[in-house]
């Protein structure tokens, strides 16, 4: 099944692989996607989807040095190289729309200013990527350090925020990219509101569980109108505790989110599983009781293997699955995966930041 096509909204994919979002920070001067990151991009064209790795929707949304932005021309420009490369070999590309919120850097943020958040909570432990010397991504050079301590976004500028997703959005489509998909998962800004234990607000925003899922339809609502739902797809990660966002209820809190989006129509739900060793285990009835409750498309991703992509194809949980690090080595998948060619490891310290080694000089299969 994975290597039968399928019709994801507007778009006729001729396989059922995703390539989900994987930061590279690869991205130039004033955080422009750059000729080498069109390559890299174009290489993997034979994916059913790519959703491009995330993309800042403003300087404020930024948490790492290097990542891409979509919020100016030069931006826009950048991007346009990208899409019209991957559209060149036949491809379809999503853009991947990311506030960071609070996992970020006063380094990294306008003025040096604190991160926003839903809350003014920190998370210990929880560190970003900054070039403090400036030397560019070229150099793969860098510093891990503690997240700057958060302050909570005022109600008027939840409201920008919304605003400025819905800008990104239309600055996407300018871009050529044939979709959006929404960061609501692993910590990052949507993240923050959802989960019960990084949202402490008392007003609108927070509280009880309609009140946490407020952004995210709000959110998700003003990008709809830009773009059109069957264009959207939304990140979630419901089990996962990455960057310090744990919900008490994550199964009720996520089939509810799944609901909201229903409502409003989006395309598909991206549900990214824990992939780390001792990872929480997401139970079947989990993924079936997703399946009630929304009706458009589910995308898995999360350690798949071939097997295991079937597997969740033909018990119906999934519709499309990501395959994210096997992406970075192996420009090539879907066809590996078909002709059950062996795998290329990548190189784990050229994941981020570099030029082209590690990223666009891995062999496709003979």
């Amino acid at each position: 099944m994975l290597f039968t096509p399928y019709r994801l909204g507007l778009l006729d994919l001729p396989n059922r692989i995703v390539m989900p979002p994987m930061t590279r920070s690869r991205a130039g001067q004033g955080d422009v996607a750059t000729s080498l990151m069109a390559d890299y991009y174009a290489q993997r064209a034979s994916a059913g989807l790519i959703v491009s790795e995330g993309t800042q929707i403003s300087p404020q949304g930024q948490g790492y040095a290097w990542t891409p932005g979509i919020y100016s021309p030069a931006q826009i420009a950048g991007w346009r190289r990208v899409t019209d490369a991957v559209h060149a070999r036949g491809g379809r590309i999503f853009a991947q729309l990311w506030h960071v919120g609070r996992v970020s850097h006063v380094a990294l943020q306008p003025g040096g200013g604190a991160p926003v958040s839903s809350s003014p909570l920190l998370a210990e432990g929880v560190k970003v990527f900054i070039d403090p010397d400036r030397r560019g991504p070229e150099a793969g050079v860098g510093e891990m350090v503690q997240h700057s301590a958060p302050r909570a976004l005022t109600v008027a500028e939840i409201a920008g925020v919304v605003q400025e997703f819905a800008q990104a959005a239309r600055n996407a489509l300018e871009a050529g990219f044939d979709g959006v998909e929404l960061h609501a998962a692993n910590g990052y800004l949507i993240n923050q509101f959802i989960d019960s234990q990084a949202n402490t607000r008392t007003d609108a925003y927070g509280g009880s569980l309609s009140n946490r899922l407020r952004f995210l339809r709000e959110v998700t609502q003003a990008v709809a109108e830009i773009v059109g739902g069957e264009r959207i797809g939304v990140r979630l990660a419901p089990l996962t505790t990455l960057q310090g966002a744990v919900d008490d209820t994550p199964q009720a809190t996520y089939l509810a989110a799944a609901r909201v989006l229903d409502e409003i129509g989006v395309a598909y739900l991206h549900v990214a599983e824990a992939d780390w060793d001792d990872a929480p285990h997401m139970p079947p009835a989990f993924k079936e009781a997703l399946r009630l409750v929304y009706g458009g498309t589910l995308v898995y991703a999360g350690k798949y293997t071939l097997a295991r992509a079937e597997d969740a194809l033909r018990r119906g949980w999934a519709d499309l699955i990501g395959f994210g690090r096997p992406f970075i080595a192996n420009p090539d998948l879907p066809a590996r995966l078909q002709r059950g060619l062996g795998l290329t490891e990548p190189d784990a310290s050229r994941f981020f930041g570099g030029a082209g080694a590690g990223y666009v000089d891995y062999p496709v299969a003979g």
